[in-house]
């Protein structure tokens, strides 16, 4: 018997062929118009964004006036900037996102604008955004990628426009704007969203004063109804996207169903990136053949002309065979991060949507409506002296609304708490919360032990045990389906 009649030899053969055919088909060359559309609506929705930052007193509100920050876990050290700094921070990222999207020194324009935008970010935990979280994705894919390479500044001025770029890149962009919706989808098939509509009955609620649309939402049936369209549409739209017949019906669904979700709701550009995402998955020539049929309405070509033929897509110098099995591997492991982010809640058990542990980066999005109220109960360990502390002593109105639900923060400031009073003489001290929460519309539950000294817990990994366990019962007084 040969070597490769061996039973042991004939997998990597086969692995190898595998990863062979992986490798061609993901450096199939295809149009590149599409990379240079996506730029330049990313720049140019990212500049919108910051130009309403600034416009809106925002910066003020989340980075100037807050005397305290909630950090990241590892990244306590990122501090804002003084608030000049903060507002020319604006200003830069406002004209890098526009030369990103016109091209211009993207190589330099898009990492800055990356590593910028994703500061603001890390600067305070109670400024997260899934867009924002999405905007720093697609930022770093975009400045790693060619995008800059046709219809750009830097290829008018370098006199060389490409016509082609790998397929990994549009798989890529699939992939990530997949993720958003399919994990989406899935954060909703729980019964609280499918079985009594909520929390998007408390929220329809609120809103029966619209016009046109507010006195149907009085109907018991509207927020059954709109819950499970919410649901059907994130769990299936990708795939709808990728059938070529189906593709322009599902992406007028894409932009009727975030249309009215930015008009109930307000979620700031979230849906206007999704709507440009989703454009990722027309085939790679569609700026070109929108701009023949726009030339063609306008009449500048007869209406008998035949089409413009293709571009020839030459597939240009091959990377090395090293080089390309690096850029298989960054971008396996960009792909499996993805996935894993989302799925961590399962390590915690329990319900995340109660103790939050995995909530962040999974894509949940409008998923969890929770009010609460919380004092620290502050005692000197001497003394015995007791102090009743309110957290707008050391908040802004918002960080004190999204601190009263999320467990970790609560314990980011009863630290501080404490850190405060021993520095003025009244420690040591032991910090305690009153923490009462409201999930979904359901009673008043208690989310923090009120026995533990938060201020002595440690960080660590896995579940918290300062975190009481979810109230069981459903929301009151909503009958299942």
């Amino acid at each position: 018997m040969t070597t490769t009649e061996l039973p042991g030899r004939a997998r990597p053969r086969g692995l190898a062929a595998a990863w062979s055919r992986a490798a061609a088909a993901l450096s199939r060359p295809v149009d590149i118009a599409w990379l240079a559309a996506f730029r330049a609506l990313f720049g140019l929705t990212m500049c919108v964004s910051m130009a309403r930052f600034i416009a809106y007193g925002w910066i003020d509100e989340l980075f100037v006036k807050p005397s305290f920050h909630f950090k990241y876990w590892g990244l306590a050290w990122v501090e804002p900037l003084p608030p000049a700094g903060m507002h020319a921070l604006f200003w830069a990222l406002a004209g890098l996102a526009l030369a990103i999207a016109v091209g211009f020194a993207f190589r330099v324009a898009a990492p800055l604008f990356v590593v910028g935008f994703t500061y603001l970010q890390v600067i305070d935990v109670t400024t997260y955004l899934n867009h924002y979280y999405l905007a720093s994705l697609l930022g770093l894919l975009l400045a790693a990628s060619p995008a800059h390479r046709a219809l750009s500044t830097d290829a008018l001025l370098a006199r060389r426009h490409e016509r082609a770029v790998p397929a990994a890149w549009l798989y890529l962009l699939r992939f990530q704007v997949g993720v958003v919706y399919t994990f989406a989808g899935l954060a909703k098939a729980h019964a609280d969203w499918l079985l009594h509509a909520q929390p998007l009955r408390i929220w329809l609620g609120s809103r029966t004063d619209m016009p046109v649309l507010g006195p149907l939402f009085t109907h018991p049936w509207a927020a059954p109804l709109m819950s499970w369209a919410g649901f059907l549409f994130d769990t299936s739209i990708v795939w709808l996207l990728l059938v070529p017949r189906l593709r322009p019906f599902a992406y007028a669904a894409v932009i009727l169903f975030h249309a009215v979700t930015r008009a109930l709701f307000p979620i700031g550009m979230f849906p206007v990136i999704m709507v440009l995402s989703a454009l990722v998955f027309f085939p790679p020539s569609w700026p070109r053949d929108l701009l023949a049929r726009a030339r063609a309405l306008l009449g500048r070509r007869g209406a008998d002309a035949p089409p413009a033929p293709a571009p020839a897509l030459a597939p240009g110098a091959p990377p090395s065979p090293r080089l390309r099995a690096v850029g298989l591997a960054v971008g396996a492991a960009y792909c499996a991060v993805q996935l894993a982010l989302p799925l961590r809640f399962l390590a915690y058990g329990g319900d995340v949507r109660w103790h939050e542990q995995g909530m962040r980066f999974s894509w949940r999005v409008m998923v969890r409506e929770k009010n609460g109220s919380i004092t620290f109960i502050v005692r000197n360990r001497q003394t015995g002296r007791t102090w009743h502390v309110s957290p707008r002593e050391y908040l802004t109105r918002l960080q004190e609304r999204e601190m009263a639900g999320q467990p970790d923060l609560i314990l980011q400031l009863s630290r501080h708490i404490r850190d405060d009073f021993e520095r003025r003489g009244r420690g040591p001290v032991e910090v305690r919360a009153d923490a009462l929460v409201s999930l979904n519309g359901r009673r008043i539950a208690r989310l923090i032990d009120p026995g533990v000294d938060l201020a002595s817990v440690r960080d660590g990994i896995g579940p918290a045990s300062y975190i009481l366990p979810g109230p069981k019962e459903p929301p009151p007084h909503i009958r299942p389906l």
